[in-house]
């Protein structure tokens, strides 16, 4: 289980933008970052806010 979610969730959840895959990245913040659009949202003490006012973009 890393930062927190399951593996289970990753595999269900998608970019609530473009329903694209999402990729957990693990670095200075936790995120998790769509490989469609290029949104990254915040993963807050284990749980992923999938709001797209609340994502950053990455491109």
């Amino acid at each position: 289980m890393s930062a927190g979610i399951s593996p289970e969730l990753l595999a269900i959840i998608v970019c609530p933008a473009c329903h694209g895959e999402l990729a957990l990245t693990e670095g200075e913040q936790v995120e998790l970052v769509c490989q469609g659009c290029g949104l990254a949202y915040p993963v807050r003490d284990g749980i992923p806010v999938l709001l797209v006012d609340e994502a950053r973009s990455t491109r």
